[in-house]
């Protein structure tokens, strides 16, 4: 079984609603998110999946959330942006941004996306 790991940043605000403490006000922070593969059989070049196109899917899905207000995105108008939350949301967007081909699909397993709010401390999500 082969893993692969692909990282990537944003920098966005939000706020915790009925949060009982600090957390409730506004406030930011630099989120980096790990990408967690996983896949047995490789393509024709040896690869699992090419970093380049890990790399560009991330980018894609990460995009609208830098330097935004996560409270006003649509996944969050109702839900609160935790890091449970974004993993969450960030590894159902990766999944349908990178595996767009049947071979993709049959062969690599996005096995967890982790969002990391302060340099130690992040919550992954995934899905069997």
């Amino acid at each position: 079984m082969y893993h692969m790991t692909v990282e990537g940043r944003f920098s966005a605000a939000h706020c915790i609603r009925e949060h009982p403490g600090a957390c409730r006000r506004l406030h930011g922070h630099n989120y980096r998110v790990v990408v967690h593969l996983t896949g047995s059989e490789l393509d024709a070049l040896g690869m699992l999946v090419d970093y380049g196109d890990v790399k560009h899917a991330l980018t894609i899905v990460l995009q609208p959330y830098d330097h935004g207000y996560l409270n006003e995105l649509p996944d969050f108008e109702t839900v609160n942006p935790t890091s449970e939350g974004l993993a969450r949301t960030l590894f159902r967007q990766l999944r349908e941004t990178l595996l767009t081909t049947d071979d993709l699909r049959r062969r690599v397993h996005v096995r967890e996306v982790v969002v990391f709010e302060a340099e130690h401390q992040g919550v992954g999500y995934g899905e069997d």
